[in-house]
Formats: structure tokens, sequence, C-alpha cells
């Protein structure tokens, strides 16, 4: 979702030409990691960007979930001292390594550890998106329905003034056979959405840029 491929772009891609086009102040996009996923050989170690201009810095990898980052955010937050995150982690937690409930637990342990870096870190989280195996795996899509439901009481519960903490909205007009390439990952379409849904809950809770437009 937000590693990207080899040769494409991603929605941290729009973000960054969104805030480069609205936002009136200095940034940087940063993070430990540099690298791409490659299709071809199923590593994550291309260094192949659509833009070769685009800020490499993040921490996202090819199949890591919260279960994954939540151990390395307090590291990564101070390394690169971000003060922003934003957050789209889950479907692989939920499809693989832990339900609703223990996935709702690594949401709580990843703030915590963000703030053990950063005591005024903010961020932003994307419920986990519409995805083709939530069509046809009914526990599964009851699953995610409970996650998101929790994941937006445990960010309303965590939220402080001091270290403020977002839900972005995943637009309704996210369709899976419009804004994915296999049903799961988003296309230059679907990657616009969901840059949108971050920049939109930041430009409304934090007036940071303007309303996104592709």
């Amino acid at each position: 979702m937000t590693i990207g491929s080899a040769g494409e772009h991603t929605w941290r891609y729009r973000m960054w030409q969104h805030l480069r086009a609205t936002y009136d102040g200095p940034f940087g996009i940063v993070g430990p990691r540099e690298t791409l996923h490659d299709k071809a050989t199923d590593s994550a170690d291309s260094y192949e960007y659509a833009d070769p201009d685009f800020p490499r810095g993040h921490l996202a990898g090819w199949g890591e979930g919260w279960h994954h980052l939540t151990p390395l955010i307090s590291d990564a937050v101070r390394a690169s001292r971000a003060d922003v995150l934003l957050v789209s982690l889950g479907l692989i937690d939920l499809g693989f390594y832990t339900n609703a409930v223990q996935t709702a637990e690594n949401v709580r342990a990843f703030v915590a550890g963000a703030r053990g870096a950063n005591p005024r870190v903010a961020a932003v989280f994307l419920p986990v998106i519409p995805n083709t195996r939530a069509e046809s795996d009914v526990p599964f899509a009851a699953e995610v329905v409970r996650f998101n439901e929790l994941l937006a009481k445990t960010v309303a519960d965590l939220d402080e003034q001091s270290s403020p903490l977002l839900m972005a909205s995943v637009p309704d007009s996210y369709d899976i056979r419009l804004d994915t390439y296999d049903g799961t990952h988003p296309n230059a379409s679907g990657e616009h959405k969901l840059a949108a849904a971050f920049a939109d809950a930041m430009h409304q809770a934090w007036d940071v840029g303007e309303p996104y437009t592709a």
C-alpha cells in the first residue's frame, strides 16, 4: 500500500506533490528506509522510483503491518526526528498475524512508542481500505469492520492536545475495481484517493495545506 513497487508512484508521492503545491512552509519526507518493492525479484531492494526527485525516506515494508512496525517506531521517530506520522496499516495483520483486538493493542503500543521518542508527535491513521479478500471472505470482512471500529475508538481515546491523533476517512467513491490494479493495491486513481484522505484530514483539523485536488 505504502512502500510501492518499482517504477510506480504511491500515495506518498501524491501527498508530496500536494504539499509542495499547497503547504506554505518547509517540510521534509523522512524515514529510515528508502527502497521500493521489486515485483520481479519479490524483494524490497529497488530504487527505481518513477520520479527520481521524490524523497525516498519512509518506514514501510511489503507484507508488513502493525505487528512488524510497532517495535520499530520509537527508534524510527527518534532517528528521523519525525513530528507527523501518516499511517496506513492493518490489512496484512488481520489477514495473517493478529485479530482485530490484538491489532488494536498494537496500535496502542505503536502510539506509546512514537510518543516515547517524541512526546509531541502527531499522527493520522487510515482505516483498513476496501480489498478483494473482504469481498469473498466473510470472517475476514468482519475482522476488518471490527478493527476499523476499534481503531477509531483507540485514536479517540489516545488523542491529546500536545500529541494530536486523527482518523482519516477512505472516500466513499473508493472502488477496488476502479482504484486498484489487483483488488487490493491502489493504482493511480486509488493513490490520489488515499492521499486525499490524509490531506483532507490534516487540512480540516490542523489547517495544513489545502483540500486535495488531483
